[in-house]
């Protein structure tokens, strides 16, 4: 009797794998919570290692260029957390408000809410293509960036910033389909983007050097835009675009961007607080920055998947909001964040053990090796936070609560990070460390904070 009902639970794991990558749409508003989290999880999961992936693989080959090269690309990379903090807001916007109306059984209406979100991301891509062409070396001056890493890096940077609409819709699309339930094909747009990012990238940089690199980067994400687009208009989900859904909406539109800028405002300061821990970083020079450039590269690898998982109770918010059942909304939340904080734990404990071999297998540079050692092992030792902290984010966001991370962020990082910071790093004259220190507590008190409001509720009374 043993041996059997192990066989039947195998089988049931495998099943609900097997039918957690399918695209196809799935009513999380009953049945197990447990299984929602499962089926919603293991693509938006996945999901976010194909997004990490495409640091690692980037930093990887860039780094056999040398410390110059590595700089470039954590240097731009902080510019780029600006792109990626709009594309998450609008993403967060158009995941938020598409769940809420797949909840309420309004297909249609979820659609429009793709469409009209789409036109707002285009907008603010052209500015950001504009300054990106026309300014590229400027920005890497703006962030203390040696004049060899200038000469070395301008194009690549100008290649980055001038490409973003690929990082954006990439995103933006991305969350359409998380907020509608078909996570599957978020998952499958980023795996086909990485295959051809890994393919173009080695080939790409041996013949054109460090924008090599990002010449694959924006391609491969322009592939699987394409992806996207096609299971947009042409796919079997829930979602079907069509070309009336772009016709201007005033009323919708406000809506979007009233959450949209909010959630892109919660992403731009927690963006701007890394830019400034870059900068502090910079002053103790290239090989200082090409270590603490790793180490993150190393770290958002691991919480990407804690990523994937908090979006699932993004998704079950939205959804049972939508659905009338705020207490099923709440319990979503608070069984992800345990998974999430499980995981968490188990990453923690390798990286504060194996911090110097996975450091080696990006660049064996002696002191860029000493700086990314010991900013992995200190930032990792927060994980546990930063995976309760991101559900809660995720959740409130979920809602269309876009208000209360915003005020979380700008206090815990401009208002005491920065500073800290600063003071830890050059007036107590504990360099780079003292930046990983002021990181970890910083992280903590956004989770603390963020658990004491969510157990409030306020979130479940808002309205989009």
């Amino acid at each position: 009797m043993t041996t059997y009902t192990n066989h039947k639970g195998n089988k049931t794991i495998w099943t609900y794998l097997k039918e957690s990558l399918r695209s196809e749409h799935q009513d999380f508003t009953t049945g197990s919570i447990r299984k929602a989290i499962f089926m919603l999880a293991i693509p938006m999961i996945l999901e976010m290692c194909m997004e990490s992936v495409f640091a690692v693989v980037d930093i990887f080959f860039v780094g056999k260029l040398g410390p110059n090269a590595a700089a470039t690309v954590g240097l731009t990379e902080s510019f780029l957390a600006i792109v990626y903090s709009v594309a998450i807001g609008l993403s967060m916007a158009a995941s938020a408000m598409v769940a809420r109306r797949v909840g309420e059984k309004n297909p249609d209406g979820a659609a429009k809410a793709g469409a009209q979100a789409a036109i707002l991301s285009f907008m603010v891509t052209i500015l950001i293509s504009i300054t990106g062409f026309f300014f590229s070396g400027e920005l890497l001056e703006l962030m203390g960036a040696s004049k060899e890493v200038i000469r070395l890096g301008t194009e690549y940077t100008r290649i980055m910033l001038t490409g973003n609409v690929v990082i954006m819709l990439l995103f933006l699309i991305n969350g359409v389909f998380r907020g509608a339930g078909d996570a599957t094909i978020a998952m499958r747009s980023l795996w086909l983007a990485n295959i051809c990012n890994i393919i173009l990238c080695p080939v790409l940089i041996h013949y054109y050097g460090l924008p090599g690199a990002a010449m694959a980067t924006t391609t491969g994400r322009g592939i699987g835009v394409c992806y996207q687009v096609y299971h947009l208009f042409k796919g079997k989900g829930i979602i079907r675009i069509h070309l009336q859904h772009f016709i201007p909406d005033p009323v919708l539109l406000k809506s979007i961007f009233s959450i949209a800028s909010t959630a892109t405002m919660q992403f731009l300061v927690s963006s701007a607080s890394w830019i400034a821990m870059s900068r502090i970083i910079s002053s103790s020079g290239s090989n200082a920055v090409a270590g603490y450039t790793i180490a993150i590269r190393l770290l958002i690898f691991f919480l990407m998947p804690a990523w994937g998982l908090s979006n699932a109770a993004a998704t079950l918010v939205g959804q049972n909001l939508g659905a009338k059942l705020p207490e099923r909304a709440e319990r979503s939340v608070w069984l992800t964040a345990k998974y999430n904080a499980i995981f968490m734990a188990v990453v923690s404990l390798v990286f504060v053990s194996s911090a110097e071999f996975f450091v080696k297998l990006i660049n064996t540079d002696a002191e860029v090796v000493k700086t990314g050692v010991i900013a992995l092992r200190i930032i990792s030792m927060g994980y546990i936070f930063y995976g309760v902290g991101m559900v809660m984010i995720n959740a409130f966001n979920g809602a269309g609560d876009s208000k209360t991370p915003t005020w979380i962020n700008l206090f815990w990082f401009w208002a005491f990070q920065i500073p800290l910071a600063y003071v830890l790093a050059n007036v107590l004259h504990m360099g780079p460390t003292g930046v990983f220190i002021a990181i970890i507590i910083a992280q903590s008190m956004v989770t603390i904070t963020s658990v004491i409001l969510f157990k409030k509720g306020k979130w479940k009374l808002v309205k989009i």
